[in-house]
């Protein structure tokens, strides 16, 4: 697992619940040991909802951590990268780990819009290389979206989609294209929602509750966007603005929330106000 923000964490759990040894790769201790804190946090909280086959402890127990891609063991069969949606970064660290794991190992991104296709160049097997999208949270989340470039073999896929029912998830295949499909609807959701604030429509709350209550959506857009991060709406909206068009153009509110700061629960502030 390369990464251990909120969701490598999420993943990471999911994986050890589901009796898989989990190797994190995180620069330093200090983020090493915030990646673990936040793998015991999630486990806990699943242990008091009743949702562990053992405890918490037990599972803990199989997730390590190293400091850099080319430290993981040589035995690892699946890599999932979930660094920040920056394409130079990602493509830096998968390469890494290709070199230090066997040539039949699979490896993932987690990236939820940036080009699959464009990625695979920087491995030397691209046939082993396909998307898993995990949704936010992960342990909780029923769906992984799996996205294959024209390189991605099929054996590459089989063995993604026994992971993903190994975790007790849904998958979704897809082709490679801008967003995908969840990212792609969700994002256009999203950014209307958005729009109707700037417009002065309806207020956030509003807007949820005529989604939600109306369309049975689990919850509104814009406290959906709160939560995923106004930030990572931004950045991807502005990516899917210069591959598929204007209708993707962010609103002149969403920019000026992310340049106050407003960038969601993890700030406190967004379109709700979170303790």
């Amino acid at each position: 697992m390369i990464g251990g923000g909120r969701m490598g964490a999420g993943i990471a759990q999911s994986f050890a619940a589901a009796g898989s040894r989990v190797t994190v790769v995180e620069s330093g201790a200090e983020a090493a040991a915030a990646a673990l804190d936040r793998v015991a946090g999630g486990l806990a909280r699943a242990a008091e909802r009743g949702r562990l086959a053992e405890p918490a402890e037990a599972v803990l127990a199989r997730v390590s951590t190293v400091g850099s891609p080319e430290e993981l063991p040589g035995d690892v069969r699946l890599v999932v990268e979930a660094v920040p949606e920056d394409a130079a970064l990602k493509a830096k660290v998968l390469a890494a780990a290709e070199g230090a794991v066997s040539d039949d190992a699979v490896l993932a991104t987690n990236t939820s819009s940036l080009s699959v296709t464009e990625l695979s160049t920087a491995l030397r097997r691209p046939a082993r290389f396909l998307g898993m999208h995990f949704f936010n949270p992960v342990p909780a989340s029923a769906l992984i979206e799996l996205v294959v470039a024209p390189d991605t073999a099929d054996t590459t896929l089989e063995s993604a989609l026994a992971w993903t029912r190994a975790l007790g998830k849904t998958d979704v295949v897809v082709k490679d294209s801008p967003g995908f499909a969840s990212s792609r609807l969700g994002l256009a959701l999203g950014l209307e929602a958005v729009r109707m604030v700037e417009e002065g429509v309806a207020e956030p709350a509003a807007i949820d509750a005529a989604m939600s209550l109306g369309y049975k959506h689990p919850m509104g857009p814009l406290r959906l966007t709160d939560l995923v991060g106004l930030d990572v709406r931004l950045a991807i909206a502005e990516y899917l603005q210069s591959t598929l068009g204007e209708r993707f153009a962010p609103p002149a509110l969403l920019r000026e929330k992310v340049a106050r700061g407003e960038l969601g629960r993890k700030t406190g502030q967004g379109f709700y106000t979170w303790e």
